[in-house]
């Protein structure tokens, strides 16, 4: 049990570089004492303790902010950083080592009972501030939630999701990318609310292709234009193709790409 309880402490010193010792941790961290006391809450619910288990629940929640179902099933090193507003629901599974900010929910969206309606979390999944992780699928291990992201259906492992609904950015590897050591670690490193290097939202990299497709069209067509001019010059029929056509509807691609952060 202490060994326990010291793993928990460790990997809040590990994960925040404001908590200083362990003093400080132990007495104003609200995530660790969340942690803490739903372990008895669960104890009671397991052993059909139920009103006890969630009056537990409910007296942390008053003291912390932070409301764990007594179900829910909670592994060793999980983290939950300022903790203020999350919500983790009855069959919610948090994996070990897991990070959850505030104002996340692991929410059902199904009204039956006994049925798997929370999602389930791996080991080391990453949950950024504000993040609704909504039904009962899985996080694959070492997946990252973006802030705000709004999560309905699975991520793969070691996948990214932002956005609303929550679209799939796929790690390194899954693109067959050519990722040097240090490359791989730094993408198995922490990585605090989720935010990684060279993180990017698939949704812009379309647009962004979207823009540079549209931009090398138009020089094309720019180039044929000058070919039908010099082909027409000094014929008759010439005098119908007014110099200068080509450019006067021009597409700013420069525009587009400054606007999406190319």
């Amino acid at each position: 049990m202490f060994s326990r309880l010291r793993s928990d402490i460790q990997c809040i010193l590990d994960r925040d570089p404001a908590a200083r010792s362990t003093w400080e941790v132990v007495t104003c961290y609200p995530g660790l004492h969340a942690i803490w006391l739903h372990r008895p809450a669960h104890w009671c619910w397991t052993h059909r303790l139920r009103w006890l288990g969630r009056f537990t629940s409910h007296l942390a929640r008053w003291l912390t902010g932070i409301e764990i179902h007594p179900g829910a099933v909670i592994g060793e090193r999980v983290f939950i950083d300022h903790g203020m507003g999350v919500v983790i629901g009855e069959t919610a599974e948090v994996g070990d080592g897991c990070t959850i900010y505030h104002g996340v929910t692991l929410g059902g969206t199904t009204l039956y009972k006994g049925a798997k309606r929370h999602p389930t979390l791996g080991r080391d999944v990453v949950v950024s501030a504000g993040a609704k992780v909504l039904g009962g699928f899985t996080v694959g291990d070492g997946a990252k939630i973006g802030s705000n992201a709004v999560v309905i259906k699975p991520v793969p492992a070691g996948a990214t999701a932002v956005g609303i609904p929550a679209r799939i950015i796929a790690s390194h590897q899954d693109h067959g990318a050519d990722v040097t050591e240090a490359h791989q670690e730094r993408e198995h490193a922490f990585s605090a609310y989720g935010v990684t290097p060279q993180q990017d939202d698939p949704l812009a990299q379309a647009l962004r292709r979207l823009a540079d497709s549209a931009a090398g069209q138009e020089r094309q067509v720019a180039l044929l234009w000058q070919a039908i001019e010099k082909l027409s010059a000094g014929q008759h029929a010439g005098d119908c193709v007014p110099p200068g056509a080509q450019v006067t509807a021009r597409f700013e691609a420069g525009q587009v790409s400054d606007i999406l952060g190319k």
